[in-house]
Order: structure tokens, then sequence, then C-alpha cells
């Protein structure tokens, strides 16, 4: 029926305390009422377990519920599992087997992996390798219409998970794990994946498994680590949650998103997956036909068919508007600092930063009255763009790249802030994951948006916003609906992650005298003149 409701239990490393997790159980039951099953993940046998398991091996004792475990971890236990592809181990105690899916006659999808990482070749028989991983992924992706599993259950907790989401305690998440576990779940998509062995109870936050306004919305996956059973810190080592299988779920409850879901931990795994082009369903469409409408929270689509912004064609060449007052960054103003001012193109000019985060930090401005990116005519968008090309090429041969940020937000005049990072401090991946994550402590929602996709599709001229764009052309976008910090962008950037310069957060703490910002300027202009397409054109 649509409501087929399943009640589970999922427990942590049993270590053959079997006495003490089944009176658990028991008395859970005797509580809560009737469960379905028991699912245990991590060592379900330990060094002491002989007296205790041959009570149940040989039918003395029973299980109160039917209970599935995963295969050994060690070579110590491997004796109890006579079958590698699963088996009874005694009445009501199943083995799962090595690697497969377990699907119940309610329709529930269990996937499952047994043993631990190898780390040498051939693996040991308590171990998975890479190709268990790749045959429990391929016989599930090759079934049509594949949307995730229902239940992942994995003794190591997948590496990296605690990326993005609430602390993990004393576990490093970034050290312990098995990437292979992880690369499976960024697969797999289960709606709970519970892990073992570290002997600490860990629920993360749930993550979502689409990239927002790039994909779909997809379900949320939550992570759920549990302690061993029995254990003297009484961290929790049981869990009971109820589920109704995936295909029996009305598809638009499946994909709700809690208020606290977060971005998916294994990003970067997923962006080096080979992107395969799967056909295009009835409802999907390239994403280059759609603009997206973000009035509504959700990535709403609305047709490119030039409608909304009066007419298909490119932007006519328009007279930027005037200044409500002074303005310290339109070029013809008394205002502008003028020693600060590297290069001048046509319709827009470089200027050093006043308290720059570094040396070289600089600004792409307009020349003329323009508030965003959004409002600038084709003209001046096109020579924006031929100095971040120049720019990108500059800081590169300097080892370095290059982030720029906008905030159309309590700002009259566009500036774009252009900070080059060294390449050998970060990767593109940390940059986007200090930003991600300083902005989710934050309670602000910054998303990936398609790399080659136009700032103009995801905001219209007079709504704010901030965005961040690297060098790669990758893009996180905010729209700004209430209260939005002026510094975030310095401040991301001056973290402990990045530049690790805290101190320049601000830039009224870093203003020089005016005569080393005209040197600093001097010297900075010499450096890009071979770069300076201003100087040919």
């Amino acid at each position: 029926s649509y409501r087929a409701v399943s009640r589970r239990l999922a427990c942590g490393d049993v270590e053959g305390r079997l006495e003490a997790i089944f009176g658990r159980v028991r008395a859970i039951q005797a509580k809560s009422g009737r469960f379905d099953m028991l699912l245990c993940v991590g060592n379900f046998f330990g060094s002491t377990s002989e007296a205790e398991w041959a009570e149940y091996r040989t039918g003395a004792k029973k299980a109160p519920i039917p209970t599935y475990v995963l295969g050994a971890n060690s070579p110590d236990t491997l004796s109890y599992f006579p079958d590698v592809s699963g088996c009874e181990l005694a009445e009501n105690i199943t083995y799962l087997g090595r690697r497969g899916v377990y699907s119940g006659c309610s329709g529930l999808q269990i996937a499952y992996l047994s043993g631990t990482e190898a780390q040498q070749q051939p693996e040991p028989a308590h171990c998975f390798s890479a190709k268990d991983v790749t045959e429990l992924k391929t016989s599930l992706l090759a079934a049509p219409n594949f949307r995730g599993v229902d239940i992942l259950l994995t003794s190591p907790w997948p590496r990296d998970v605690g990326t993005f989401a609430n602390s993990a305690g004393e576990i490093d998440t970034k050290k312990c794990g098995s990437k292979l576990v992880a690369d499976l779940a960024a697969s797999l998509k289960p709606r709970y994946h519970f892990a073992a062995l570290e002997k600490a109870y860990y629920e993360r936050l749930p993550y979502r498994n689409h990239m927002v306004l790039q994909e779909t919305p997809q379900h949320v996956t939550r992570f759920i680590a549990l302690a061993d059973v029995g254990n003297a810190s009484k961290k929790k080592y049981l869990y009971a949650f109820s589920i109704v299988p995936m295909s029996s779920m009305d598809p638009a409850e499946l994909v709700k998103q809690p208020q606290d879901v977060t971005e998916n931990p294994y990003r970067k795994l997923r962006k080096e997956a080979p992107k395969s082009k799967a056909p295009l369903s009835a409802e999907e469409e390239p994403a280059c036909q759609f603009f997206f409408d973000l009035n509504k929270h959700q990535g709403k689509k609305r047709p490119s068919d030039g409608k909304e912004r009066g007419d298909s064609q490119p932007k006519q060449a328009k007279k930027p508007p005037q200044p409500t007052g002074p303005c310290w960054f339109c070029l013809a103003s008394p205002e502008v600092e003028k020693h600060l001012v590297v290069s001048i193109g046509t319709h827009c000019y470089l200027a050093l930063a006043k308290g720059g985060l570094s040396p070289d930090h600089v600004l792409i401005l307009p020349i003329g009255h323009y508030q965003s990116v959004v409002d600038l005519s084709s003209e001046v968008l096109e020579e924006v763009t031929k100095y971040k090309a120049a720019l990108k090429e500059f800081f590169r041969s300097k080892g370095k790249r290059y982030v720029l940020f906008e905030r159309n937000y309590r700002s009259q005049h566009l500036q774009l802030q252009v900070i080059p990072v060294p390449l050998d401090l970060c990767t593109s991946e940390d940059i986007k994951e200090a930003f991600i994550t300083q902005a989710q402590e934050q309670q602000i929602e910054l998303l990936e948006i398609p790399e080659h996709s136009d700032l103009a599709q995801v905001a219209q001229p007079g709504i704010p916003y901030f965005y961040v764009e690297l060098d790669t052309g990758e893009k996180l976008f905010h729209r700004i609906r209430g209260r939005f910090p002026l510094q975030f962008g310095r401040c991301v950037l001056a973290s402990e992650a990045l530049l690790a310069q805290p101190q320049r957060a601000d830039w009224r703490q870093c203003a020089a005298q005016r005569p080393e910002e005209a040197a600093q300027a001097r010297a900075f202009r010499q450096d890009f003149e071979p770069f300076d397409f201003s100087l040919r054109d």
C-alpha cells in the first residue's frame, strides 16, 4: 500500500554482547510496540563471543526480531561467517553477505557492504576493494529510473562526511573512514546511511543529493554513526526509525528539503566522477534553455522566451543612470582616488582596492554609473570579461589564481573585487568549500550555479545578491533577502581556511598612506602592462 511504513532498528558494534542488545530490543518493543527488523553495522562478533553465541547458534535462545548483520572487519571473526555470499547464522539472525542489495517484501531497498577498506592487494577476506564498490554501484545504477536506495549499511564511516556539517566531536572526519564508502554513498544516494567502528555516536545534519539550480530536487540523506553496545559512556548505540519505501512515496513528499539541510559532503567526488550524459526525460530539458526565477525560494524554471525581458535581442547600448549624489567610483567624479587607478579601457577601469587584502587586490569598475553586473550593457559586460581574462593570465604567471566577488547590496556603483590566492595554498574546491561552510555558519544559502550561465539568468536588475566567481568560471550565488554581512567576502578569504590573515578582514584596518598607495599602484601598473589590452586596443 502507499503508506507501507516500516519500523526499523539499527545498532552499532555488538561485539558479541548478544544478551545486552537483544535485552534492549525486547525492552523497547515492550514499551513502543513491535519493530520489523534489527540492522547491525560494525563488529557483530567480538573476541569473547563464543559462549553467548553458542546458545543462539544451537537454538537454545532466539533473537527477538529478524536481525541482519554485516560480515567480519578483522581476521579474528572470519570463522563466524561460513558463506561469503550470505547465509542464516542462527534462527532470526542473517548474515547479509559481502556486498549486495536486500529487498524486503515491502519494497524497501537496503544496500550493504561488509568489511573495511583494503590497504593491500590482493585484499584480505575481511576487506572490500574498489572493484567491490564498482560492482555494487553498477548493479544498482544500471536500473532504469534509479533514484537512490532507502538504506545503506557499511561498517566504516565515509571519509569527509563531516564537511559542511555539525561537528562529529572527537572524530576527525577528514582522516577517519573510507574514501570508497564515501564514493558509494555519493552514488547510491541512500535516505539513511548507518555505520560504526569508531565507538562514537554522530547524527549528521541531512544533506542534499542534487546541485541546486542545476538538477531537479532529490531526497536528502541522513548519515548516522552508532556507538558500541553497552558502552560505559552511555553513547547512543541503538537507533529507531520509521521509513516508507521510496518506491511507495509521493515524489513531492520524497524530495521535501528539511530546514537544516546542508550541502553534499561528497561534492568533490561527484565533480570528479565522469559526467555521463543520460537521456533527458520528458520533464527535463537542458538547463541552458531556462532562466531560474529566484523570486521563488526553490529554483523554479521559467522559459527563456525573451518575454520577461521585453525582447530576445541583445541589450542595446544605453546610457548608464546618473548617480543620485557624489560617487566614489564614477571615473569622472572628483571623489575618485585616481592615484589607485592602474588601467583604463573604453568602458571599464582597474584600480587597486583601498585597504586591499594584498598589494595586488584590484577592482574592476565600470567608468559609467552602473549598480551591478546584471545592469551592465552588452559592450560594458564584454570589456569586464576581457579584464577578467587578462587578470587570470597575469595572476597565473605569478603562480596565483583569482577569486572575484560582487556584493550588490548597500552599494550604488558596481565593484568587482578581484583577490589573488597562491595556487599552492589551496585548490578551487578548497575555496568553494570555505565560502559554503562559512555561509552555512551564518545561515546564508550560497548555491553553485552552472559555470557557463549568465548572472542575469539568476538575478534580475534591482534584486540584491552576493556572488563569487573563480577564474575557472565556477560561480556561487546568494540572493539577499534580509540583512547581509558587508565584509563577508573579505572575511572568508582572510580566514584561516584560505589566506590566514583574519586581521585584514576589515579594509579600514589595512588602509595605507597615499604615497604608499601610489607606489603600489605604479608597481602593479608596470607588472600588468604586458597583459593590459587597453594599451594595445
